[in-house]
């Protein structure tokens, strides 16, 4: 019996070996169909910011809607690198991603840039008309096309900007010889020039210690950054100048984007812009209690500020940077004068 088996299976190999590879190829596709791809996020907030938990729960909504096809691996406090490098190393394909704003955006397609100015918008409802806008879909097609990075959502809304110091402001003049920290792009400079401050580039890291060392006056946050980088411990006053509401964008490579299948695509803008836009609600719906919990940590809150001055005296930083026209094109696109 042995031996009949063995000549019949000399005698039929090539047949054997063509069905197994016809076999092979019949199992390709579904192979190529559970190839999994992982995105890193990188951003430069704490853990304990609302952020970083919106950007988990993002994660799990992409991760649950692809049947895990597309995973997110979030890396908290720039564990990933300084936001700059980041970007560039997403323009050359790598697949992370980088929470930022649009101030660095604007160094690659300089219009998108007005969008980080002061008090560009002011509520959430102007944000959402953003989204309808063709000027600013034309700036981030440029930035796609042209410098590599897929703006996937900016739906993220951070909160309100305001002048963090040891002593009160109530007006640009208070600001006199203050040196302020802010990110190292134009428009976040000269938005603070403007207001009346000495502007001082530096990484999100470095303000804690610079303050320490008194080689800044102040920095301008959001309220939610001041529990998470114990900020009250070194500074006196909330100034509440409002002078930005801080848009985030959720940005990968956009070679990474384009070698994901549509679905998956889909699902990560999709994701991207339903937790953003809850978890910009909750952000918000948390500066009351952050605003009592720095009370009780001994800082002033100073509430009586002159708006109108500083709106006033934010309009230089959109001439300074040539960017009145780009201003008027998006607020003729949302409907707002």
């Amino acid at each position: 019996m042995t031996i009949r088996i063995r000549r019949f299976a000399r005698r039929h190999a090539r047949a054997i070996g063509v069905a197994l590879g016809l076999l092979a190829l019949c199992g390709a596709p579904a192979a190529q169909a559970q190839k999994t791809y992982t995105l890193r996020l990188n951003h430069v907030l704490g853990p304990k910011e609302p952020f970083h938990e919106g950007f988990l729960e993002w994660a799990k909504a992409v991760e649950k809607r692809t049947q895990g096809g597309l995973k997110i691996q979030v890396f908290h406090s720039a564990q990933l690198g300084v936001e700059e490098d980041i970007i560039e190393q997403m323009r050359q394909g790598a697949a992370i991603g980088q929470n930022t704003d649009a101030a660095r955006l604007g160094n690659y397609v300089p219009g998108i840039a007005v969008m980080n100015g002061p008090y560009f918008v002011e509520t959430l409802d102007e944000v959402a008309r953003l989204r309808e806008s063709p000027t600013v879909a034309k700036w981030t097609d440029e930035l796609a096309s042209r410098h590599g990075l897929k703006v996937v959502c900016f739906d993220w809304v951070q909160g309100y900007r305001h002048f963090f110091t040891n002593r009160p402001v109530r007006k640009p003049a208070d600001l006199e010889g203050e040196r302020v920290r802010t990110p190292p792009a134009p428009i976040w400079q000269e938005s603070i020039r403007s207001l009346g401050a000495s502007p001082v580039a530096l990484a999100f890291g470095e303000m804690y210690p610079a303050l320490q060392q008194k080689a800044i006056d102040g920095v301008e946050l959001v309220y939610n950054n001041i529990p998470g980088g114990r900020f009250y411990e070194v500074l006196k006053f909330a100034n509440e100048t409002r002078h930005i509401m801080l848009l985030n964008f959720e940005v990968v490579s956009a070679r990474f984007f384009d070698s994901l299948p549509a679905d998956y695509q889909k699902a990560l803008v999709e994701e991207c812009s339903n937790v953003g836009i809850r978890t910009s609600k909750r952000v918000l719906e948390l500066e009351d209690g952050v605003r009592e919990q720095l009370r009780k940590r001994g800082m002033t809150i100073v509430q009586d500020v002159d708006i109108a001055a500083f709106r006033k005296a934010g309009e230089q930083a959109y001439r300074a940077l040539n960017l009145m026209d780009a201003r008027r094109a998006v607020y003729a696109d949302i409907g707002k004068n």
